[in-house]
Protein backbone atom coordinates (compact mmCIF):
# COMPACT_ATOMS: atom_id res chain seq x y z
CA UNK A 1 0.00 0.00 0.00
CA UNK A 2 1.28 3.46 -0.94
CA UNK A 3 1.03 6.03 1.86
CA UNK A 4 1.05 9.78 1.22
CA UNK A 5 3.62 11.56 3.41
CA UNK A 6 3.29 15.13 2.08
CA UNK A 7 0.98 16.79 -0.39
CA UNK A 8 0.29 20.32 -1.54
CA UNK A 9 -0.50 21.98 -4.86
CA UNK A 10 2.99 21.28 -6.17
CA UNK A 11 4.27 17.99 -4.78
CA UNK A 12 3.15 14.52 -3.81
CA UNK A 13 5.62 12.70 -1.54
CA UNK A 14 4.90 9.05 -0.82
CA UNK A 15 6.25 6.03 1.03
CA UNK A 16 6.88 3.52 -1.76
CA UNK A 17 6.52 -0.11 -0.71
CA UNK A 18 9.29 -2.51 -1.68
CA UNK A 19 8.46 -4.46 -4.81
CA UNK A 20 6.57 -1.64 -6.53
CA UNK A 21 8.45 -0.17 -9.52
CA UNK A 22 8.40 3.61 -9.76
CA UNK A 23 7.56 3.50 -13.48
CA UNK A 24 6.56 1.01 -16.12
CA UNK A 25 9.06 -1.59 -17.26
CA UNK A 26 9.21 -4.78 -19.34
CA UNK A 27 7.40 -6.70 -16.59
CA UNK A 28 4.20 -4.82 -17.30
CA UNK A 29 3.52 -4.69 -13.56
CA UNK A 30 1.55 -1.89 -11.94
CA UNK A 31 3.84 0.98 -10.96
CA UNK A 32 3.99 4.09 -8.78
CA UNK A 33 3.32 6.66 -11.52
CA UNK A 34 0.21 4.74 -12.53
CA UNK A 35 -0.97 4.72 -8.90
CA UNK A 36 -0.29 8.47 -8.53
CA UNK A 37 -2.21 9.38 -11.68
CA UNK A 38 -5.19 7.40 -10.43
CA UNK A 39 -4.89 8.91 -6.94
CA UNK A 40 -4.89 12.50 -8.26
CA UNK A 41 -7.75 11.85 -10.68
CA UNK A 42 -9.94 10.26 -8.01
CA UNK A 43 -9.15 12.66 -5.15
CA UNK A 44 -9.66 15.84 -7.16
CA UNK A 45 -12.20 14.47 -9.63
CA UNK A 46 -10.01 15.49 -12.55
CA UNK A 47 -11.05 14.38 -16.02
CA UNK A 48 -8.39 13.01 -18.29
CA UNK A 49 -4.84 12.08 -17.36
CA UNK A 50 -3.32 13.90 -14.38
CA UNK A 51 0.20 15.36 -14.68
CA UNK A 52 2.71 13.45 -12.57
CA UNK A 53 6.45 14.06 -12.89
CA UNK A 54 9.03 11.67 -11.46
CA UNK A 55 11.70 13.67 -9.63
CA UNK A 56 13.93 10.74 -8.65
CA UNK A 57 13.85 6.95 -8.42
CA UNK A 58 14.11 4.14 -5.93
CA UNK A 59 15.09 0.63 -6.92
CA UNK A 60 12.19 -1.80 -7.07
CA UNK A 61 13.16 -3.81 -3.94
CA UNK A 62 13.81 -0.62 -1.92
CA UNK A 63 11.12 1.13 0.14
CA UNK A 64 10.71 4.69 1.33
CA UNK A 65 10.44 8.34 0.31
CA UNK A 66 9.74 9.17 -3.34
CA UNK A 67 9.00 12.69 -4.56
CA UNK A 68 6.53 13.24 -7.39
CA UNK A 69 5.69 16.60 -8.99
CA UNK A 70 2.11 17.63 -9.69
CA UNK A 71 3.04 20.45 -12.12
CA UNK A 72 5.71 20.92 -14.75
CA UNK A 73 7.05 23.95 -12.86
CA UNK A 74 7.47 21.91 -9.69
CA UNK A 75 9.19 19.13 -11.65
CA UNK A 76 11.72 21.55 -13.14
CA UNK A 77 12.46 23.15 -9.77
CA UNK A 78 12.77 19.85 -7.90
CA UNK A 79 15.06 18.51 -10.60
CA UNK A 80 17.30 21.52 -10.00
CA UNK A 81 17.25 20.98 -6.23
CA UNK A 82 18.28 17.33 -6.62
CA UNK A 83 20.87 18.06 -9.30
CA UNK A 84 22.46 20.82 -7.23
CA UNK A 85 22.37 18.60 -4.12
CA UNK A 86 20.48 21.15 -2.05
CA UNK A 87 18.64 18.42 -0.19
CA UNK A 88 19.64 15.67 2.22
CA UNK A 89 18.70 12.02 1.65
CA UNK A 90 19.00 9.67 4.62
CA UNK A 91 18.61 5.91 4.33
CA UNK A 92 18.50 3.01 6.75
CA UNK A 93 20.29 -0.15 5.72
CA UNK A 94 20.54 -3.60 7.32
CA UNK A 95 23.60 -5.78 6.79
CA UNK A 96 24.72 -9.10 8.26
CA UNK A 97 28.33 -7.94 8.62
CA UNK A 98 29.64 -4.80 10.25
CA UNK A 99 31.76 -2.09 8.69
CA UNK A 100 35.24 -1.56 10.20
CA UNK A 101 34.12 1.45 12.26
CA UNK A 102 30.82 2.52 13.82
CA UNK A 103 30.77 5.75 11.84
CA UNK A 104 32.69 7.10 8.91
CA UNK A 105 32.71 7.83 5.19
CA UNK A 106 32.90 5.52 2.19
CA UNK A 107 34.44 6.88 -1.01
CA UNK A 108 34.57 4.80 -4.17
CA UNK A 109 34.54 5.26 -7.92
CA UNK A 110 31.38 3.87 -9.48
CA UNK A 111 30.27 2.86 -12.94
CA UNK A 112 27.07 1.24 -14.21
CA UNK A 113 27.36 -1.97 -16.19
CA UNK A 114 24.60 -1.75 -18.77
CA UNK A 115 24.54 -5.48 -19.45
CA UNK A 116 24.25 -6.71 -15.85
CA UNK A 117 22.44 -3.57 -14.64
CA UNK A 118 24.79 -3.46 -11.67
CA UNK A 119 27.05 -0.76 -10.31
CA UNK A 120 30.73 -1.59 -9.97
CA UNK A 121 32.70 0.10 -7.19
CA UNK A 122 36.47 0.65 -7.39
CA UNK A 123 38.96 2.04 -4.91
CA UNK A 124 40.71 4.06 -7.64
CA UNK A 125 39.38 5.92 -10.69
CA UNK A 126 38.77 3.94 -13.87
CA UNK A 127 37.62 5.04 -17.31
CA UNK A 128 34.01 6.15 -17.07
CA UNK A 129 33.71 6.02 -13.28
CA UNK A 130 32.20 8.76 -11.14
CA UNK A 131 32.91 9.43 -7.46
CA UNK A 132 30.48 7.99 -4.94
CA UNK A 133 30.53 9.25 -1.35
CA UNK A 134 28.32 8.36 1.59
CA UNK A 135 28.48 8.79 5.36
CA UNK A 136 27.40 6.03 7.73
CA UNK A 137 26.65 5.55 11.41
CA UNK A 138 25.83 2.31 13.20
CA UNK A 139 22.50 2.66 15.01
CA UNK A 140 22.12 -0.84 16.39
CA UNK A 141 23.54 -4.36 16.28
CA UNK A 142 21.05 -7.11 17.11
CA UNK A 143 21.30 -10.87 16.59
CA UNK A 144 24.01 -10.56 13.96
CA UNK A 145 22.31 -7.81 11.99
CA UNK A 146 23.62 -4.28 11.73
CA UNK A 147 21.41 -1.24 11.25
CA UNK A 148 23.15 1.73 9.64
CA UNK A 149 22.00 5.27 8.99
CA UNK A 150 23.42 6.42 5.68
CA UNK A 151 23.55 9.98 4.38
CA UNK A 152 24.29 10.33 0.69
CA UNK A 153 26.72 12.94 -0.52
CA UNK A 154 26.37 11.79 -4.12
CA UNK A 155 23.46 9.98 -5.76
CA UNK A 156 24.81 7.32 -8.12
CA UNK A 157 23.05 4.30 -9.58
CA UNK A 158 22.77 1.56 -6.89
CA UNK A 159 25.34 3.53 -4.88
CA UNK A 160 24.57 2.29 -1.36
CA UNK A 161 24.12 -1.29 -2.50
CA UNK A 162 27.39 -1.31 -4.46
CA UNK A 163 29.51 0.47 -1.84
CA UNK A 164 28.39 -1.71 1.06
CA UNK A 165 28.96 -4.81 -1.07
CA UNK A 166 32.44 -3.57 -1.95
CA UNK A 167 33.16 -3.40 1.80
CA UNK A 168 32.06 -7.02 2.22
CA UNK A 169 28.80 -5.98 3.87
CA UNK A 170 26.00 -6.59 1.34
CA UNK A 171 22.53 -5.42 2.29
CA UNK A 172 20.21 -8.01 3.79
CA UNK A 173 18.39 -9.92 1.05
CA UNK A 174 20.29 -8.21 -1.79
CA UNK A 175 21.26 -11.24 -3.88
CA UNK A 176 22.35 -8.99 -6.74
CA UNK A 177 25.15 -7.61 -4.58
CA UNK A 178 26.24 -10.67 -2.66
CA UNK A 179 23.68 -11.44 0.06
CA UNK A 180 23.50 -15.14 0.93
CA UNK A 181 19.72 -15.50 0.82
CA UNK A 182 16.62 -13.51 -0.13
CA UNK A 183 14.05 -12.04 2.21
CA UNK A 184 10.62 -13.70 2.16
CA UNK A 185 8.97 -10.81 0.32
CA UNK A 186 11.90 -10.30 -2.09
CA UNK A 187 12.61 -6.85 -0.67
CA UNK A 188 16.07 -5.84 0.54
CA UNK A 189 17.05 -4.21 3.81
CA UNK A 190 17.29 -0.69 2.41
CA UNK A 191 14.79 2.06 3.18
CA UNK A 192 14.77 5.70 2.12
CA UNK A 193 13.92 7.04 5.56
CA UNK A 194 14.12 10.83 5.48
CA UNK A 195 14.25 13.64 2.94
CA UNK A 196 15.12 17.19 3.96
CA UNK A 197 14.69 19.61 1.08
CA UNK A 198 13.89 23.20 0.18
CA UNK A 199 10.33 23.68 -1.04
CA UNK A 200 9.82 24.14 -4.75
CA UNK A 201 8.08 27.51 -4.42
CA UNK A 202 8.91 29.21 -1.14
CA UNK A 203 12.56 29.70 -0.25
CA UNK A 204 11.48 30.18 3.36
CA UNK A 205 9.79 26.79 3.62
CA UNK A 206 11.39 23.38 3.76
CA UNK A 207 10.28 19.78 3.75
CA UNK A 208 11.37 17.29 6.37
CA UNK A 209 9.61 14.07 5.45
CA UNK A 210 10.03 10.75 7.26
CA UNK A 211 8.78 7.44 5.88
CA UNK A 212 7.80 4.77 8.44
CA UNK A 213 9.78 1.55 8.12
CA UNK A 214 8.31 -1.53 6.46
CA UNK A 215 6.54 -4.00 8.73
CA UNK A 216 8.88 -6.91 8.03
CA UNK A 217 10.31 -8.53 11.17
CA UNK A 218 13.85 -7.73 10.04
CA UNK A 219 13.03 -4.05 10.60
CA UNK A 220 10.88 -4.57 13.68
CA UNK A 221 13.58 -6.56 15.51
CA UNK A 222 16.06 -3.71 15.11
CA UNK A 223 13.70 -0.92 16.12
CA UNK A 224 11.79 -2.46 19.03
Amino acid sequence: MVNVLWEDNHLLVVNKPAGLPVQGDVSGDSHLLEWAERYIAEKYNKPGKAFIGLVHRLDRPVSGVVVLAKTSKALTRMNEIFREKKNTKIYHAITTKGLPTERGTLSHHLIKNGETKKALAYNTPKTGTKPGVLHFELLKNFAGRYLYEITLETGRFHQIRAQLSKMGCPILGDLKYGANEPLPDRSIGLHSWRLISPHVISAQASMNVVAPHPKGTWWWDLFK
